[in-house]
C-alpha cells in the first residue's frame, strides 16, 4: 500500500487501500464510477496542499487527479477565455496567464494545489478571491451520474466556501473557465502590507509582473510556499479569518486588524487572534510545530503524525476561544481525524 504522505504537503497520512493516478477526464470519471458502483468509500486528491489524512489512512480508493490541459481564446479588448484541467498546477496556470499578458490573478501567485481545487476553497489572498473571475465549472456530478456545468451564480461563493465545498464529494470538479482582463496592470492593491513590499500607496496599480514577484516573496517569507522537495511541510494557512459579528469585533482590542463586511459582518485576522492568545511561531507539540515564518503554518517538524497537528491545532483553537470568544475554523480538509 501507498501512504498517503507522499501526496499531501503536511506529509502526513497512512496507506490507501486503493490508489489510482487518472490523467484524462475520461479515466478520471471511469476511476469515480467505478468505486461508487462498487459501492467503495473515495477520495479525491489534487496537490495535497489543503488536507490532512489520520495516521491510519484511508480504506478505500484514491484518486490523485493529474489531468491537464487548457484551452483559451484571447482577444484584444474583451480579454481571455481559458478552460483549464482540473490536474493543472495553480501557480504554473497563474504564470502562464501573465506571459499571455492577462491580469486579474497576480495577487493568487504562489498558493499551492491545483486548478480543480481552486474553486471548492474559492481560494483567494490579498484582498481578492478567484470567484472574480470564474465564468464557470464543469464537474461530475456522482449523484446524478452525468456531467454538469455551473455558472459562476450557480456555484454558491462565498467567503473560502462554495456549493462544491457545501456539498462536499458530490461534485468532482473536471475543469474551470476563467475570464481574464486583457493588460499589463494588476488589480488595485488592497492590503497595506502588499503595498508596502512594492512601495505603492494602497489602491495603487503596478505592473502585474512585479505584483506577483511580490507576493511570492511575502509567502516565502511567510513560510507559505512548498519547494519540490517539501521542506517546508505545511498546509498554508491552517485556520481562515474568521467573520464575526460587529457587535462581537467592537469587544476586540483596538489594534485588531479588521475588514468590513459588504452584509455589515467584519472579517479579522486570525493570525493575529493567535498571536495574541499565546500561540507562538516556532512551538512544539510532539512533532507538529507553529511554523517559524507565520503563525497560522502549522507544519510537519520532520516526524509529525495527524494526531500531533491535530492536538497542536486543537491548543491553538482553545488558546483563541478563552482569551476572545472566537472559535476559530479550519481551512484544512480532513480525512479521518476531527479538531
Amino acid at each position: 500500500m501507498t501512504n498517503l504522505s507522499e501526496f499531501t504537503t503536511l506529509g502526513v497520512g497512512g496507506p490507501a487501500e486503493k490508489l489510482v493516478r487518472v490523467q484524462t477526464e475520461a479515466e478520471l470519471i471511469q476511476a469515480v464510477q467505478e468505486a461508487d458502483n462498487a459501492g467503495t468509500p473515495l477520495l479525491i486528491i489534487g496537490g495535497g496542499s489543503n488536507l490532512l489524512v489520520a495516521d491510519s489512512g484511508f480504506a478505500g480508493t484514491v484518486i490523485v487527479v493529474a489531468t491537464t490541459g487548457n484551452s483559451y481564446e484571447i482577444d484584444a479588448c474583451s480579454g481571455g477565455m481559458l478552460q483549464v484541467a482540473a490536474g493543472v498546477d495553480w501557480d504554473e496556470f497563474v504564470a502562464f496567464t501573465l506571459e499571455k499578458r492577462l491580469a486579474n490573478l497576480e495577487s493568487l501567485s504562489g498558493i499551492p494545489g491545483t486548478v480543480g481545487a481552486a474553486p471548492i476553497q474559492n481560494i483567494g489572498a490579498y484582498g481578492h478571491e478567484v470567484s472574480e473571475v470564474i465564468a464557470r465549472v464543469r464537474t461530475y456530478d456522482r449523484r446524478e451520474k452525468a456531467v454538469k456545468t455551473f455558472t459562476a451564480d450557480q456555484c454558491e461563493f462565498s467567503y473560502r466556501n462554495s456549493i462544491f465545498k457545501r456539498e462536499a464529494g458530490r461534485y468532482v470538479i473536471l475543469d474551470v473557465t476563467f475570464q481574464l482582463r486583457r493588460g499589463d496592470q494588476s488589480l488595485p492593491i488592497k492590503y497595506k502590507e502588499l503595498a508596502d513590499a512594492l512601495g505603492v500607496a494602497l489602491e495603487s496599480r503596478v505592473p502585474t509582473r512585479d505584483l506577483r514577484n511580490a507576493v511570492l516573496a511575502l509567502r516565502a517569507k511567510k513560510g507559505m510556499l512548498v519547494d519540490a522537495d517539501h521542506h517546508i511541510q505545511s498546509a498554508g494557512s491552517f485556520f481562515v479569518n474568521p467573520i464575526i459579528s460587529a457587535e462581537v469585533s467592537a469587544t476586540l482590542p483596538e489594534a485588531a486588524p479588521r475588514w468590513p463586511q459588504t452584509d455589515g459582518t467584519v472579517k479579522v485576522s486570525a493570525a493575529w487572534l493567535m498571536e495574541h492568545a499565546g500561540v507562538v511561531k516556532g512551538e512544539r507539540l510532539n512533532g507538529a510545530k507553529i511554523s517559524e515564518h507565520h503563525v497560522l503554518a502549522l507544519a510537519n517538524a520532520g516526524d509529525a503524525k495527524a494526531d500531533d497537528i491535530i492536538s497542536l491545532a486543537r491548543s491553538a483553537q482553545d488558546r483563541v476561544r478563552e482569551k476572545f470568544g472566537i472559535t476559530l475554523v479550519p481551512e484544512v480538509r480532513f480525512v479521518g481525524v476531527e479538531l
